[in-house]
């Protein structure tokens, strides 16, 4: 059995992908694939990771806890996601740098199914955007505590993304950017449900849906119906244009209110985060995802 993490991160959708995938439960069934619920594992998993500390679980333990999370007796993919697997929000910044656990973290999760084959997703995002949305889904109320002397200008994604991979050794590791999400969504499905390619899977229009006008959404529907896409990049060509056109303003654009951030240091920030994508798709053994 292969069991796929999707892992966050923070602020990149929340609990958007596994409820997509929900929707879809039962096509993926039928391709020997599990998608359950999330309360059904993550109190048990949290628990379980606490009590094995990175010690291997036993045979018997990983059947109880197989047991505890779904219904399949030995389905060919099983699907998990918790965008708290790697820390919670109040310790993604420790040690100024973002995730810093995460190569114990990922380790630790694949000794708890330790025999299994494991893979990792997670979508990344602008430090410049990320940061504040963090700070504000920690609940503090002081961001000179929160971020605890990290410096914006030092936080890179590759270096999260080099860890994940000291962690998981030769695992699957994909990885895409929150910015490019409403273009590439259902390439996401697909990598992280491990269907059959070109299965239709009933989320893969939700981002859309949630970004554009209804008038928006229709009208490039009929637009590819009459003019089915040749391929993947002419639909998203198709998709970004109607996207410029009938977004919705008040869910793309962002204000930053944090002390000292400048739009200039917002700038900044954005530069070094491009030149960072450079570097991680340059990255062995690792799956970029990207329009």
């Amino acid at each position: 059995m292969q069991i796929a993490f999707h892992i966050g991160a923070h602020c990149t959708g929340g609990d958007r992908l596994i409820k997509s995938l929900l929707r879809s439960r039962e096509e993926l069934s039928k391709q020997d694939i599990s998608v359950p619920g999330p309360s059904r594992y993550r109190p048990i998993l949290r628990e379980t990771m606490g009590v094995l500390r990175g010690e291997k679980a036993s045979a018997e333990m990983q059947e109880t806890l197989l047991d505890a999370i779904m219904d399949e007796d030995d389905p060919k993919r099983l699907i998990l996601s918790n965008h708290n697997f790697l820390a919670p929000p109040q310790k993604v910044l420790a040690q100024h740098t973002l995730y810093p656990m995460a190569a114990q973290r990922a380790d630790w999760m694949a000794r708890v199914f330790f025999g299994t084959e494991c893979e990792y997703h997670m979508a990344i995002r602008n430090p410049a955007t990320f940061v504040p949305d963090l700070f504000a889904l920690s609940g503090e109320k002081d961001f000179g505590g929160f971020i605890a002397g990290a410096d914006p200008f030092r936080l890179a994604w590759s270096d999260t993304v080099r860890r994940l991979r000291l962690g998981t050794g030769d695992s699957r590791i994909v990885i895409w950017c929150e910015e490019d999400t409403p273009l590439i969504w259902p390439r996401i499905l697909e990598a992280v449900s491990g269907c059959t390619p070109g299965t239709r899977l009933e989320g893969e229009n939700d981002v859309l849906h949630t970004l554009m006008h209804p008038i928006g959404i229709k009208r490039m529907f009929n637009h590819m119906r009459r003019n089915p896409p040749e391929d993947e990049a002419q639909r998203i060509r198709t998709t970004s244009e109607f996207l410029e056109r009938f977004a919705r303003a008040e869910l793309l654009e962002t204000e930053i209110t944090l002390p000292g951030w400048t739009q200039q240091v917002i700038d900044q920030l954005t530069d070094r985060y491009e030149d960072d994508l450079e570097v991680i798709a340059k990255m062995e053994g690792v799956e970029f995802l990207t329009p």
